[in-house]
């Protein structure tokens, strides 16, 4: 698949999750087979650029190419202004957010609460296509609920406002994560575009991922929650399919040596103090429900430094690896 003159090989991209693919996971997830990790939601609203959150989101240095960015906002105008400001900090993809569930983004007009004006709509992707020379992506949901489906109509326009590529996350905006995502939409969206569409939705293993892509005949699948604490789903998945074969689930010193290198670009990037407090949603994801889950989990949210807590790490999982018992 290419997205304008970038070939995303293989085609598996890892959906740009708010507080969870900050740049030490997206460059994870590429060394580990993504073939494209856009950034995190960046607000379009330049007066909050300056926040340390924003900074480290809006931080580009060291990716691998191509490096896709996401603007959310409401106003054409300042979205138009955001994209350029990343083109010009690096970005050589844009995303476009209209698929964020989340009530604070909604409420401001932003995110999946676009779907309601398509007009609106219009005028945001003709703004942003129109300021930059790099080619646009958009993000939806198949609409605002299951009462109002308007993915086609909503794929229609950015095909005719120039965007590049269109994901779709098989839910409503009311549907936010519940029940099971549906692809009767992508496969019907798929089928009226000329576009790239990339399928996002409950694509949790290689044999899922197979399903969606034949049911849908998308271009690229979009893997999100599935990849917390298994950054190593996007290689499984490429195995499968270009040799048609499972890879055998990696043993706990191949987890450990991924998450240590995890936690060390955390550490890096965020400074100890905040890299420790970071990493603590990523060991629950990573230890899951594996044994003696609770005891470790407990003992490197309460570490004190991150010596402490990669050392914690890596007893745990040597003890796995041994099924020795763990002792914190």
């Amino acid at each position: 698949m290419y997205i304008g003159p970038y070939h995303i090989n293989p085609p598996l991209l890892l959906a740009p999750m708010a507080g969870i693919t900050d740049q030490p996971f997206r460059m994870l997830c590429r060394s580990l087979g993504a073939g494209l990790a856009a950034s995190e939601m960046t607000t379009a609203n330049p007066r909050l650029w300056n926040t340390p959150k924003s900074r480290a989101r809006m931080d580009l240095r060291g990716e691998p190419a191509p490096i896709a960015v996401q603007i959310a906002g409401a106003d054409p105008t300042l979205l138009a202004a955001a994209a350029r400001h990343h083109v010009q900090q690096g970005a050589q993809i844009i995303d476009i957010n209209m698929g964020c569930p989340a009530k604070k983004v909604c409420n401001v007009w932003a995110g999946s609460a676009l779907l309601q004006d398509e007009s609106l709509v219009a005028r945001i992707l003709k703004a942003v296509v129109g300021a930059v020379n790099a080619p646009v992506t958009l993000k939806i949901r198949t609409g605002w609920d299951r009462q109002h489906h308007n993915a086609r109509r909503i794929a229609h326009l950015a095909e005719d406002c120039g965007i590049a590529a269109l994901a779709i996350h098989g839910r409503t905006r009311a549907d936010r994560y519940q029940g099971r995502a549906e692809y009767d939409t992508i496969a019907e969206v798929k089928a009226t575009v000329q576009i790239p569409v990339i399928a996002n939705g409950d694509i949790d293993s290689p044999e899922k991922a197979l399903e969606v892509l034949r049911y849908t005949a998308a271009d690229a699948l979009m893997i999100g929650r599935a990849a917390q604490g298994r950054p190593w789903i996007f290689r499984e998945i490429e195995h499968f399919f270009t040799q048609g074969e499972l890879l055998p689930e990696p043993t706990p010193a191949a987890i450990s040596t991924i998450l240590l290198q995890h936690l060390d670009a955390l550490y890096r990037f965020y400074g100890t103090d905040r890299g420790i407090r970071i990493a603590r949603k990523h060991l629950g994801w990573y230890a899951g429900n594996r044994v003696q889950n609770a005891t470790f989990r407990s003992a490197v949210n309460h570490a004190e430094s991150s010596s402490e807590q990669w050392r914690l790490t890596r007893d745990y999982f040597a003890s796995l690896e041994t099924r020795l018992p763990f002792a914190a």
